[in-house]
C-alpha cells in the first residue's frame, strides 16, 4: 500500500499498475479487508467547516434592532441613576438572549443531523458482488460504479469507461464537460487533462464507468483545496427577512410615538423631564415585541425537524413557507405514485403472448401461454421454448441490475425497470452470474433520456450481437426484421403497436428487445445500434400505484392542489395509472412530441386541463414549469436525473428522489424525498402550512399584549394620570409572554381544515388587513382590562403597587386566556377539544401562572418589580376579566364567520 503521507501519480499509472499498488482486484476487496482499510485510512470524509463559536452565536442574539433599543434604554437609565430599572432592563434582555441562543443552537443541530441525512450513497463491488453502501465507506482499493447523474464519491482510477464525461468545475473552474478513458496520461499533466482519472464531488454528465479507489476523504484532490461540500441553508429565510423588516419599522413608530409621548407630557401637563424620558423608555419596553424573531425562528426549525422525521428532508429553508403555497405538483410517476416493484408479467413475442407469475422481486413463479385472453394451466417448459429463452437471456445481458438475497429478502441493485428482466429470467432458471461470465460485455451505450435505449455488445456462439432494450416506439423505428421461429421476417408497425397498446391498456409499462448480428465491431456508435435491429419481442412490466399515493391525490384535490403525472411510459399506460390514482383529468395525454410542436402560449393554453404528459423528456419538464408559473401557478417538480436539474431549479419547489435520484439533482432540488413516495410530497405541503399558520398565530398573538402595555402607558401619560405599568413590569410581562404562552403555539397541531382550503396567495403580506384588525382589536380590550384593574384597584383605597400588580396579571391572564382563542385564528374554540386539547397550551398557561403567583408574592420580585401581594378578591376579578375577553374575541370570530370572512390570504 502506498503512503498517503507521499501523493500518488495514479493518473500517469496503467490501470494494472495501480491495481497492484493497492493490492486490489476487478472484483472488488473482500469485505474484512475493506473493514481493517477502513479502520486504517478513517472515513472517507471532508473535514467539515467550524460551527459559528458559542460566544459569536450569543453576541448575534444582539444583532436585532428591538434588542438594541432595549441596551440604549437601559444605558440611559442607568444614566439617570435608575439604576434598579437599568439593571432588570438588562437582565431580561440577557434572558430573552438566553432563550434565543439556547433555541438557535438546537435549530443548529436539527439542520445538521438533517445534512447527515444527505449524505451520498455508492454502488461498490465487494466479494464480487454489487452493493450499495455510505459513500463514507468508501476505502482505497475499492472498486466503483458510477453513472450518469452520480456524485463522484473518491478519487477514482478509471478501469473502464464507456462515453463518460464528468463535469469538473467545483475543481478546475471549468463548466465545459470532460471527456473520460481508461489511458494513463504524463506525471505531469494538469488537473484538467488527467482523463484517467474521475475525482471526488465531480459530477457525472453522461455515459457509466467502473473505477478503482484511489484516494479518499481529505486526500482526494477537492480534500487538498479544502472546499466544503454543500449541506443545509443557514437559518435566514424570506420570511424572517420580511420580520426583521417589520420589526425595523416598528422599532421606528415605537420610538417616535415614544418620543413624543414624553414631550407631550413634559409641554402640556409640565411633567419633570427625567421622569417622562422614563416613562417614553416604558413605552418602548412595553411596546417591543423582543422575542418574536427567535419564536419565528424555532417555529420553522421545528417544521424542518416534522418533514425529515416524515421523510421529506428541507435542504433550503425557504421551501418551507413556499410548500404552503404549493398550488399544482408535477410528479414523475415511476417509484413516486407507483411502488417502483417493477414485475414483469407479460412478455409478448411473435409466437404469441406469454403470462409470468409472481409478484415482487423474489424468483418464484412459471411461464403460461397466453390464449384467448386468458393464460393456459400448463407451464411452459423453457428448454424447448428456445424463443421465450433467448428473449430472457438478451434481457439479463443487456441489462446493469443484479437480483440479491439479503436476510431472507430479494432485493434489486440497480434500477427496478432492469431488475424486474432479471428476476423474470431467474423464475426461468437464468442467472445473472453465469450468463455474464459466459458472454461477456465487450461495448456499450449507456441509456440516456434523449436516446431512449441501451446497446450492448456480446459474444454469442463465435458471433458478435449487438443487444438493444429500450422505448418500444424508439425500438419500432429501429427495427426492420422481426425473429420468428421460421427466421426472420419483415416488421409489421401496425401489429406490433397494437400488441404495445394492448399491454398499456393494462396499465403495464412497455420495454421492447431487439438484436443485431455484427463483425470487427470494438467500440459502439449510435449508427450501429439505431438501424437493421430485428425485433425480439415486448415485456410488459406491472408497477402498481402506490396505496398511499391514492389517498395523497384525494387529499391534493380536496386542499385545491392539482397533482400532474409526467413519465417516460406510453400515454396509454399512463392514463390507466392516473385514472386508479383518482387523477382529476384523464380524457387525454399530452405526448413528448406535441409539447415540442407547442409554441409557448399553446403549452400555457392546454396546461391547466391536461394532467398527464407521457412520454416526456426532461427538458419538457422545464416548459412545463414555465407554462404553469406563466398561469399563476406555485409549482414542485420531482426529478431524479441529471437533465431534470433546470427543471428542478425553476419550479418554485424542486424535489429531487432520496432514493432513485442522482445527486445532480439532490443538489438542484430544496427537498429530498427519503421515501421517493408522492405522499411524502403531500404529507410536506401539510406541514409547510401548518407552519405557515402557526406563526401568523404566533405573531397574532404577541403583538396585542405589547400593544395593549403600549397604549396603556401612552393613554396614561396623555391624560396625566399615574403610569398603570412600569417599563419594569412592562419589560417582565414581555418576557414571560414570549418565553412560555409565545412559544406554545408553535408546537399546535395543524387544524382540521387545513387540508381543505386553497393555496395560500404567496405575495400575500404575512400582516394583512385581518391580523391588523385582529392585533388592535385585542390590544384594547388588553388596555381595557389593564386600565379597569388599575383603576378599580385605586377608587377601592389600593395603593399604586397594589393597582399595578392587578394590572400586570390583569394583562398576563388576559394574554393567556387569548392565548387559547388563538389556536384557531377563525374557527371557535368554544369546545373541550379547543379550550383543553392543546397540552403545550395548558403547560405554557401552568408554568406562566406560577411564574406569576411568584412575581407577586415573592419578597425579593416585590423589591425589584414594585410589586405587592393581591387577595383572592382581585385574582376573581382578574379571571372574570380574562374570560370576558376570551369570550368577546370568540363572539368577534363568530361575526366574521357569519359575514363569510375566510382569515387565510388566498390567491387572488
Amino acid at each position: 500500500m502506498p503512503d498517503p503521507a507521499q501523493p500518488t501519480d495514479w493518473h500517469a499509472l496503467s490501470t494494472e499498475e495501480a491495481l497492484a499498488r493497492l493490492e486490489s482486484r476487478t472484483e472488488g476487496l473482500e469485505r474484512p479487508e475493506a473493514e481493517r482499510r477502513l479502520a486504517e485510512h478513517g472515513p472517507n470524509q471532508l473535514k467539515q467547516a467550524e460551527s459559528r463559536p458559542w460566544w459569536k452565536r450569543l453576541l448575534e442574539q444582539f444583532n436585532n434592532i428591538l434588542m438594541l433599543v432595549l441596551i440604549v434604554a437601559a444605558i440611559a437609565s442607568l444614566g439617570l441613576g435608575h439604576t434598579l430599572d437599568a439593571a432588570a432592563i438588562f437582565g431580561v434582555v440577557l434572558i430573552i438572549a438566553l432563550i434565543g441562543f439556547i433555541q438557535e443552537g438546537k435549530a443548529e443541530q436539527a439542520l445538521e443531523s438533517i445534512r447527515q441525512m444527505l449524505s451520498p450513497r455508492a454502488n461498490v463491488l465487494r466479494d464480487g458482488r454489487r452493493e450499495t453502501i455510505p459513500a463514507e465507506e468508501l476505502v482505497p482499493g475499492d472498486i466503483v460504479l458510477v453513472e450518469s447523474g452520480d456524485r463522484v464519491p473518491a478519487d477514482l482510477r478509471l478501469l473502464e469507461a464507456r462515453r463518460f464525461r464528468t463535469e469538473e468545475a467545483s475543481l478546475t473552474g471549468e463548466s465545459t464537460p470532460v471527456d473520460k478513458d481508461t489511458a494513463a496520461v504524463e506525471a505531469e499533466s494538469d488537473l484538467g487533462d488527467r482523463s484517467g482519472m474521475a475525482y471526488a464531488s465531480t459530477i457525472v454528465v453522461q455515459g457509466n464507468a467502473r473505477g478503482l479507489v484511489v484516494e479518499t476523504g481529505a486526500h482526494t484532490q477537492i480534500g487538498r483545496i479544502s472546499e466544503m461540500l454543500r449541506g443545509v441553508e443557514q437559518l435566514k429565510t424570506p420570511l424572517l427577512r420580511q420580520i426583521d423588516r417589520a420589526g425595523q419599522v416598528l422599532a421606528f413608530f415605537i420610538l417616535v410615538a415614544a418620543a413624543l409621548t414624553g414631550a407631550f407630557g413634559v409641554l402640556v401637563h409640565g411633567q419633570p423631564l427625567v421622569e417622562m424620558f422614563m416613562a417614553a423608555v416604558g413605552l418602548a419596553v412595553a411596546a417591543i415585541p423582543e422575542g418574536l424573531p427567535a419564536i419565528v425562528t424555532i417555529g420553522l426549525a421545528l417544521g424542518v425537524q416534522a418533514m425529515a422525521r416524515r421523510n421529506a428532508i428541507i435542504r433550503r429553508l425557504p421551501a418551507v413557507e413556499t410548500l404552503g403555497s404549493i398550488s399544482t405538483i408535477f410528479s414523475d410517476k415511476t417509484g413516486t405514485l407507483t411502488r417502483n416493484e417493477m414485475t414483469a408479467q407479460a412478455i409478448w413475442l411473435p409466437q404469441g403472448e406469454v403470462h409470468i407469475e409472481g409478484i415482487g422481486f423474489a424468483p418464484e413463479g412459471s411461464f403460461h401461454r397466453v390464449s384467448e385472453g386468458e393464460p393456459e394451466e400448463a407451464a411452459l417448459d423453457l428448454d424447448e421454448d428456445h424463443a421465450l429463452r433467448h428473449f430472457l437471456k438478451v434481457g439479463v445481458l443487456c441489462n446493469d441490475a443484479e437480483l440479491a438475497e439479503d436476510d431472507g429478502r430479494w432485493k434489486i441493485h440497480g434500477d427496478p425497470t432492469e431488475g424486474a428482466l432479471v428476476v423474470a429470467a431467474a423464475k426461468a432458471g437464468l442467472t445473472t452470474v453465469k450468463l455474464r461470465g459466459d458472454h461477456s460485455r465487450s461495448d456499450a451505450i449507456p441509456f440516456e433520456s434523449e436516446r431512449k435505449y441501451m446497446a450492448t455488445l456480446h459474444e454469442v456462439d463465435g458471433e458478435q450481437l449487438l443487444m438493444v432494450k429500450g422505448a418500444p416506439d424508439r425500438l419500432l423505428e429501429m427495427c426492420h426484421r422481426v425473429h420468428t421461429e421460421s427466421g426472420e421476417v419483415e416488421l409489421d408497425p401496425e401489429e406490433w403497436e397494437a400488441r404495445m397498446h394492448a399491454l398499456s391498456e393494462r396499465g403495464l409499462r412497455v420495454l421492447a428487445l431487439a438484436e443485431k448480428r455484427v463483425s470487427d465491431v470494438h467500440e459502439l456508435a449510435d449508427e450501429h445500434a439505431e438501424e437493421e435491429l430485428v425485433l425480439l419481442g415486448l415485456v410488459g412490466l406491472l408497477d402498481p400505484p402506490r396505496d398511499e399515493a391514492i389517498e395523497a391525490v384525494k387529499d391534493c384535490l380536496a386542499a385545491g392542489i392539482r397533482p400532474v403525472m409526467i413519465t417516460g411510459d406510453h400515454a396509454v399506460t399512463a392514463l390507466a395509472i392516473a385514472r386508479q390514482l383518482g387523477f382529476a383529468h384523464t380524457e387525454r395525454a399530452i405526448s413528448g412530441r406535441e409539447i415540442e410542436a407547442m409554441s409557448d402560449a399553446d403549452l400555457e393554453a392546454i396546461i391547466l386541463e391536461v394532467d398527464v404528459f407521457a412520454r416526456a423528456a426532461p427538458e419538457h419538464k422545464l416548459r412545463l414549469v414555465q407554462a404553469m408559473q406563466a398561469k399563476g401557478g406555485i409549482c414542485a417538480m420531482t426529478g431524479d436525473g441529471v437533465n431534470d436539474g433546470p427543471a428542478l431549479k425553476r419550479a418554485d419547489v424542486g424535489v429531487a428522489m432520496g432514493i432513485q435520484g442522482t445527486e445532480a439533482a439532490k443538489e438542484a432540488a430544496e427537498m429530498v424525498l427519503a421515501d421517493d413516495n408522492f405522499a411524502t410530497i403531500v404529507g410536506a405541503i401539510r406541514e409547510g402550512r401548518k407552519v405557515y399558520d402557526n406563526i401568523r398565530k404566533t405573531i397574532t398573538f404577541l403583538l396585542p399584549t405589547n400593544g395593549g402595555q403600549g397604549l396603556a402607558i401612552m393613554l396614561a401619560v396623555l391624560a396625566g394620570t399615574t403610569l398603570p405599568v412600569t417599563p419594569l413590569q412592562a419589560l417582565w410581562v414581555n418576557m414571560v409572554v414570549a418565553v412560555t404562552l409565545g412559544l406554545a403555539l408553535a408546537f399546535e397541531d395543524a387544524e382540521q381544515d387545513i387540508m381543505t382550503r386553497q393555496p395560500r396567495n404567496p405575495d400575500a403580506s404575512l400582516l394583512d388587513l385581518f391580523l391588523l384588525w385582529r392585533v388592535v382589536f385585542v390590544s384594547l380590550l388588553l388596555l381595557v382590562g389593564v386600565f379597569g384593574m388599575f383603576s378599580w384597584i385605586l377608587e377601592h383605597g389600593g395603593s399604586e403597587m397594589l393597582a399595578r400588580t392587578g394590572a400586570v396579571n390583569m394583562l398576563v391572564m388576559g394574554s393567556a386566556a387569548y392565548l387559547i382563542n388563538s389556536r384557531y385564528l377563525l374557527r371557535s374554540t368554544l369546545s373541550m377539544a379547543g379550550i383543553f386539547g392543546s397540552r403545550p397550551v395548558w403547560a405554557s398557561i401552568g408554568i406562566i401562572v406560577m411564574l406569576q403567583l411568584g412575581w407577586t408574592y415573592l419578597p425579593f420580585m416585590q423589591v425589584i418589580f414594585g410589586s405587592e401581594g393581591l387577595g383572592l378578591g382581585h385574582w376573581g376579578v382578574i379571571l372574570a376579566g380574562s374570560l370576558a375577553i376570551y369570550l368577546i374575541v370568540e363572539i368577534e370570530k363568530r361575526v366574521l364567520r357569519a359575514r363569510g370572512f375566510r382569515g387565510q390570504p388566498r390567491r387572488p
